[in-house]
């Protein structure tokens, strides 16, 4: 399912990859049919959206 927050992109970065990490990330995007760059920017936002809070930042339990 594409996700029409990502329809609007027009921020352009350069950004470099490993060979096997751009191979993968290829072969996945090409078997979800989807453009490479929707899948990078699915990916970062699945990783921020579950990234865990800094230990700083979470309650202490007392």
């Amino acid at each position: 399912m594409v996700n029409n927050e990502f329809k609007n992109t027009n921020v352009s970065r350069t950004i470099r990859f490993t060979d096997s990490l751009f191979d993968r990330l290829n072969q996945v995007a090409g078997e979800n049919n989807i453009s490479f760059n929707l899948l990078v920017l699915q990916c970062c936002k699945y990783a921020l959206d579950h990234m865990e809070e800094p230990e700083e930042n979470k309650p202490s339990a007392k």
